[in-house]
Order: structure tokens, then sequence, then C-alpha cells
């Protein structure tokens, strides 16, 4: 009776009662259970792709999301706060900060380095996503999971969670990562742990050894992982150690490397052995050493000629294991930048030598700056901007490196150089959007024309739809403005400087507010000037402001003229301009004289209209990006139709429709 109830899920429907009973159960004991240990699956992609350790570890925490922290031994060329936090998609400074260095240190080879991450639940099981491009014809799940990634991902993982053939890997390909994280269960809760670290067996480590570099004891770290005491753990695969605070600095010596001889398990003995005795035990480890190092060897071949037969692989995955250091990126070769110094490309990225930069910019001259800090350099023979900046710049890095669009500034690679970070763009041909308003030369010579303008907002609006909607995660700039949107040869906009972007929070958790408030006065929204909240209609706010620019060529704050030390927003302007009589002649006085009167009136007013409701006070009395775009992408078309020799559209034409 009981089998045929397993077996048939259906039969539940008609046991309301025992169905209730039975999801109490699976909820509480899903709540005190704690992760399977991997035990050396990840090594095996294609038998264990539906298994729940290889796919990651479950969502049965309290939390769906969470502080958690993963271990990384550096490695060249992620050998540096800024490196690490950009290949793990974190933040510098965290990492930085976590283990007592600067974001800019070099840190020496298999050094053990602790990085906090969000964890949070996708599906069935808790993850940190991160992205990887691949940059090798050799370059598999494989080695992507356990060389590149140390074990912090598994090709099983990978395999379920991208849609890429495994057997048809090319170069250029963007991966999404699953590094494995997880949250604290209920039972791990009531005995005061907090957080979980997600560790890297080596050569030498065994679970006490764990627990005492963390303060931990081993019964807890083996009840993490559901293990016996005394169960076999293999190097190179990864654990939970469970902490009841944040890991700090590891002082054990550093175990060795993958590459080098595996250490038998140390020797006992009794004390008042003499010396004869000693030499024979020497002598024995000695054997036992040699023993183990040719059972090692044995097993790497069966294993090595198993997969081979199993498998199948193409002759791209012939190279699969013939390289045990997980790191090291093959030298790029085709660029002609530098001769003399290597240059290595990380994921789509590339990092240029100091040298390479230097000579591409004439050593940083005064004839190659283009303004403060940013510089024009050829290379490889394509012009390209390059921007020295201090501090943590892993911010924008790791977004930058994930978003591809036509409407967002491209960053090619960055070099890390004295305690700078040189970042380098694609170079934009006419500059800042700013500079064509607001700039004198700038308007006295070539003044934007209409459609250039409807153009622009159009394309800042594309980019902004990209951002908020179509990215994952999901970002807020949090710093458009105009002299943050550059333009191309063509006037085409690209949104510029994500230095202060975020991630959307999860609307579950209500309102999300920082402390830190930032931006630019005239771009920043009342919300979050007051109080602090975050959300994507503070890019509305900011972009109905750029919208204003673009149909006044006025700045978005001026000093007013009535002798106090106040500014005049112009977000307030256009409400005095489309509110009680005379819309007509007071919109005519708004918009830029330097358009001379070459503009559908009609059309100017829908988009008045757009970026009034854009700057609305009330955050939810804001259209969403989407609809911005859908408005724009009608005026634009209308305003491309218009005929500026018809000087008699705009009075034969209501306002607020455009064609």
């Amino acid at each position: 009776m009981e089998q045929r109830l397993l077996r048939s899920s259906s039969s539940l429907l008609f046991h309301p009662f025992l169905f209730f009973l039975l999801f109490l159960f699976h909820y509480f004991h899903l709540s005190e259970a704690q992760q399977a240990y991997i035990n050396n699956k990840q090594l095996d992609c294609y038998n264990y792709e539906n298994d729940s350790s290889t796919n990651g570890y479950l969502c049965n925490g309290l939390q769906k999301s969470c502080v958690s922290y993963l271990t990384f031994r550096s490695l060249s060329p992620y050998d540096t706060p800024i490196s690490i936090g950009y290949l793990l998609g974190t933040k510098a400074t965290e990492i930085a900060q976590l283990n007592n260095i600067s974001e800019v240190d070099s840190i020496p080879t298999n050094t053990l380095i602790m990085v906090p991450v969000n964890c949070s639940c996708s599906g069935n099981f808790y993850q940190h996503n991160t992205s990887y491009t691949l940059k090798d014809s050799s370059e598999t799940y494989f080695t992507v999971a356990n060389n590149t990634y140390q074990s912090l991902s598994t090709c099983q993982a990978l395999i379920n969670q991208n849609p890429y053939d495994s057997h048809n890997l090319t170069v250029g390909l963007q991966l999404l990562v699953p590094l494995r994280c997880a949250c604290p269960t209920r039972n791990q809760t009531a005995h005061g742990f907090k957080f979980l670290l997600t560790y890297l067996m080596t050569w030498g480590d065994d679970v006490s050894s764990v627990g005492e570099t963390f303060g931990v004891d081993a019964q807890s770290i083996n009840e993490a992982n559901d293990l016996e005491s005394g169960e076999t753990i293999y190097a190179l695969t990864p654990i939970l150690v469970p902490l009841k605070s944040q890991p700090t600095i590891i002082k054990k010596s550093i175990s060795p490397a993958p590459s080098q001889s595996l250490e038998p398990p140390p020797a006992t003995s009794n004390d008042g052995h003499n010396s004869s005795n000693k030499k024979w035990v020497f002598i024995g480890i000695g054997i036992a050493a040699g023993l183990v190092l040719l059972a090692f060897s044995g097993f790497l071949i069966w294993f090595l000629h198993r997969r081979t037969r199993r498998t199948k692989p193409s002759p791209e995955r012939k190279n699969l294991d013939e390289s045990a250091d997980y790191s090291i990126i093959p030298e790029n070769k085709s660029g002609n930048v530098s001769s003399q110094v290597p240059r290595y490309t990380i994921d789509s990225l590339t990092l240029y030598s100091f040298e390479d930069l230097q000579r591409a910019t004439g050593f940083f001259s005064e004839n190659h700056k283009i303004k403060g800090s940013v510089y024009r350099g050829k290379i490889n023979g394509d012009d390209a901007a390059i921007k020295r900046m201090k501090g943590d710049v892993s911010n924008e890095i790791n977004i930058l490196k994930q978003v591809k669009h036509s409407n967002i500034i491209r960053l090619s690679g960055f070099c890390e150089h004295q305690g700078s970070t040189y970042l380098v763009y694609e170079f934009a041909e006419k500059g800042s959007l700013n500079d064509w308003l607001h700039e004198e030369e700038y308007q006295s010579s070539c003044p934007l024309e209409w459609t250039q303008r409807v153009k622009i907002a159009y394309d800042v609006a594309d980019g902004l739809n990209y951002l908020h909607n179509y990215t994952n995660p999901a970002y807020i700039h949090k710093n458009l403005k105009s002299s943050n949107i550059l333009l191309d040869g063509n006037f085409r906009a690209k949104i510029a400087n994500f230095g202060l972007a975020r991630t959307m929070e999860d609307e579950e958790e209500g309102l999300p507010m920082t402390r830190h408030v930032v931006g630019t006065q005239g771009y920043m929204a009342p919300e979050y000037i007051e109080n602090g909240v975050v959300t994507p209609k503070l890019d509305v706010f900011a972009f109905g402001v750029v919208m204003l620019e673009l149909l006044s060529g006025r700045e978005a704050a001026t000093a007013s003229d009535d002798g106090k030390k106040t500014e005049c927003m112009l977000s307030g302007t256009i409400l005095k301009v489309l509110e009680g009589e005379n819309v007509r002649e007071k919109l005519r006085g708004f918009i830029d004289p330097s358009l001379r009167n070459e503009y559908p009136l009609d059309l100017a007013f829908s988009m008045a209209q757009l970026a009034k409701n854009c700057v609305a006070y009330d955050l939810n009395s804001r259209p969403a990006i989407p609809e911005v775009f859908l408005s724009l992408s009608q005026i634009l078309s209308s305003s491309l139709d218009w005929d500026p020799s018809d000087n008699n559209l705009q009075n034969s034409r209501s306002f607020g429709h455009g064609r």
C-alpha cells in the first residue's frame, strides 16, 4: 500500500490531510537538514548531471539570500583584490578589507583569500552568479569549473545552467558561472552560526585542521556537510564551514600548490624512541610516500583512460587535463601593443601592461589629454579612451564586463599600476552630451538639430531599458547625467560611468535605502535626497532631466536670479511651462534658441510632457522606462517624418499628438 502511494503522487490529491502532514514533515526536515558533500563527483561531468550535490547546495536555509564567504587561492593573473573580485563578481574593497590588504596589492601565489559574496536561492539551489567569457579553444565546462574557478563551481552546474552544447564551446561565448555558497539552516542558526564559508580542501587538510583554522569544532563541519567522523575527504573539493562571526585572517601556513607532490599522512610515534628507530620511521614514511605516489599515478592514468573512453571527446577536449595549474591564461599573441610584455585576456577584457598604455598615449602627454584624467590613445590601430582612477573600480569593471549594448560604453580592458587603475574604453569621438548642450564653442558653431536630440534621448532610454529589464542581475545606474552620456561619430549616445551603479533589490523586501547619498545637484530624485531611497525610478527622474536639457539647452541646476544662494532646478521649471495659460508661447520660450524654431512644436510638447512625467515628485507617478522608451520611439518616428520646411505643422496639430 505504501509503495503504491509513493508511486502515484496523484493519489495524494485524495488525501489532503496526508498531503499536509507530508508537507510539514518535508518543510521541517529540510530546514534541519545539512548539505551533502560532493565526494569527487564533480570530476565526472556526464554521470551526475541530476545529482543535487553537483548542481549546488540546496535552498534549505532560513533565508533565501544572505552574505556568504568563498575561499580562493591567488594565482596570476588573479592575484590582486581587483582581478579576483572581477573574476568572482564581487567588490575589491570588500575583499581587501576582509583580508587586510589594499585593493591593488599583489598577493603571493597560492595565498588563501576569503571573498564575501551575496548568496541567493535560484531554483532549488543556493548560488552566487558571475560570468566568464571563453577565450581559448581548449577551454571546457570542466576546465572552467575546476581550474579557473578552483572547484567553486562544477561542470554539471555549468552544463545545466548554460544553453551551449558542452562539445561545441567556442571562443567568445559568455557563460553563467554559479558559484557554490549557502545560507545557515534552522539547526545551524539555533546553534549560533550566522555564516557559511565554502572552503576548498587541499593536500594536508583534514576536517580538524580546517576547524582549527576558523575556530570551529570538527563535529559542526561534519554535520554541515552530512559527513561521518573519519569519512574520506578529497583534495580540491569544497566543504562548508559554519561560522558564528565574519571569518578572520587565515594565519596558518600556506598549503602546497596542487602541482606539488602529495604529502603522506603524518606518522605517529611514542616518546622515548631512539634515533635508530626514528631513522626506520623516516624510511618507512619515505616508502609509504612512494607507494602513495605510485598508487595515485596509477589511479590518474586509469581515470583519464576511463574518462576518454566514456566521453569520446572531440579534438578540443584532448588537452583537458594536460595542465594542473588552474589559472594560467594563454598569452594573447594577436595584439601588437607590446612585443615586450606578455598580455593576458581576462574574460572579455584585456589586462594591459602600463608600458602598453604609455606608448598608446605618448606617455600620457598633454596633447593626448581629453579632460581631467582621461587620455586619448591608439591601441592596435584603434582609438581608445584611457581613464586613470584611484580607489576601488571593481564595481564598474564587474558591470561593464557583463553588459553588452550599443548604447552603453564598452570597456575593453584595464591596467593596475602603483595604486591606480587605468580603464580602457571605446572612444566616443564627439565627446559628452554636456559639452554639446552647454559649452559655448559647440553651441555657436554647430548646435544639435532636433532629430539628433530625439535620437540621443531614444538611445539613452534604450540603454536604460536594457539595464533595468534585460540584464541579470538588473542594474540601476544612479548617476545618469548629460556629462555621463557620450556621443560617437554618428551622434549615437552611450551611457558611461558606472561607478555608482548597483543591482536592484528584491521588491518584496520593501524600498531599498542607503545612507550614503551621492550625486549631482539637479539630477537626484526627491526620495533619494530626502530618504536615500534607491529604485529604478531614480534613473527615470534623472533621464527626465536629461530630456529637459535636450529640449532647452539649459543646465540641470542654475543659480537663481533672486539674489539668494539658491539654485533653480530644471525639473521644477517645466512645471511652470506646461501648466496654466499660454503654454504654446511659454514652451517656445523654453526651447533651446539655438534650434532657431526649426523643430515641430507639437512633438516638442510631447517630449516635454514625457519629461515632466519622468520628474514627478512622487516616484509612483513616474512611468517605468519601457513606457518612456515606447513614447520616445513614437516621437522619433514622427520626427523622422517631419519636414523642416513645413512650418505649418507646428500650427496645424494639437499638442500631445505625433504622427
